[in-house]
């Protein structure tokens, strides 16, 4: 049972890991949640002499999960408004008014 748990939480540490990576936002939690638990119930079952694997990976899942809080609650999303496209945009509009007015004047 203890090797069922203890590759479970070696999965799902693998998985936070790369969820961690991406932008994932807060979906990253529900792996690291899930190898925390694993990892907890693995390191229980383990005696004495085979609780450092349980205990590194612990130490993973806990850099992930500060990982995904850190970007998070500190890396702020903002959105710039870009000028040059939105004065690009207007002058576009302006000279296929001008190209219609032109056709139409044709006619």
């Amino acid at each position: 049972m203890r090797k069922t748990f203890l590759i479970l939480a070696i999965i799902f540490t693998v998985v936070s890991v790369i969820f961690s990576a991406l932008p994932l936002d807060t979906l990253a939690l529900a792996p690291i949640g899930l190898a925390l638990l694993f990892i907890f119930i693995a390191f229980k079952k383990s005696t004495i002499e085979e609780r450092k694997l349980p205990k590194r990976l612990f130490i993973i899942a806990y850099i992930c999960g500060l990982v995904v809080l850190g970007k998070t609650f500190l890396v702020k999303d903002e959105v710039a408004v870009d000028t040059k496209f939105e004065q690009e945009k207007i002058e576009t509009k302006q000279e296929a008014k001008k190209d219609l007015e032109e056709l139409e004047g044709l006619e």
